[in-house]
């Protein structure tokens, strides 16, 4: 309980610094790969969690020397109940959506059968099945499988993501703190999804209605290094 109390006390720390980066030092850092030939755009015009919906745009282009041209959007997204934070400033619990440019993790989930189409290899979700958000758990931030029935360690702050029906019929994994991942105390947090629409917050993921959910899915191709940009309208790179 002393380990849990402590993690609560920085999430309330961090909750109270969510200005701390200047809007202007952020948009200076806000930068798409030149590798990157798609590219999903999330923004709102404010931080304000009172305010959870975003804007959601996705872009496509030949190359690196060509202009971006529209492909989806603009819909309407749901972000986290603690709406739009910087990913540095960001803690494990806060339930914000980071901001930050980030790519797509290498395998999609869901709990529906492969629906076809997709050019990321697919995991059809299954009893036993859970997306690690323990800080302490040397697996964490991860995909973990452990035998169906079997309760983990990490279980009380992490998701069985084979119950989660309405949010996860299908899934990307938005790749934030997933590389070089930072756990502990202060950890930046884990388990950032784009997934199905909620009617609600979501825990700092970003939420479509399934169809737009499935054909964004259908349209990421990974040669094309897509990434994915969180921000507020006044911070988003030039395109």
């Amino acid at each position: 309980m002393a380990r849990l109390a402590a993690v609560l006390a920085t999430v309330a720390a961090a909750a109270a610094t969510v200005v701390a980066v200047p809007a202007q030092a952020r948009a200076a850092r806000m930068v798409i790969p030149r590798s990157a030939d798609q590219l999903i755009v999330v923004s709102s015009p404010t931080t304000d969690p009172s305010d959870y919906l975003a804007t959601f745009r996705a872009y496509q282009r030949a190359n690196s020397r060509s202009p971006w041209r529209p492909v989806f959007g603009s819909w309407q997204a749901e972000t986290g109940s603690g709406h739009l934070l910087p990913g540095a400033n960001r803690r494990e619990g806060d339930h914000a959506t980071p901001i930050g440019v980030y790519t797509i993790g290498v395998t999609m989930y869901g709990n529906k059968p492969n629906p076809g189409g997709l050019q990321y290899s697919y995991h059809r979700l299954t009893c036993g099945d859970w997306w690690d958000e323990d800080p302490y758990s040397a697996q964490y931030s991860r995909f973990v499988h452990v035998a169906c029935g079997v309760t983990p360690g990490f279980a009380a702050w992490s998701e069985p993501l084979w119950t989660e029906t309405l949010a996860y019929p299908y899934l990307a994994v938005i790749d934030f703190n997933t590389g070089r991942i930072r756990a502990g105390a202060g950890a930046p947090g884990s388990g950032i999804f784009l997934h199905s629409w909620m009617d609600a917050p979501t825990e700092g993921c970003v939420a479509l209605p399934e169809s737009r959910l499935l054909a964004v899915l259908r349209w990421l191709r990974p040669p094309q290094h897509p990434v994915i940009e969180i921000a507020t309208d006044a911070e988003l790179a030039p395109l």
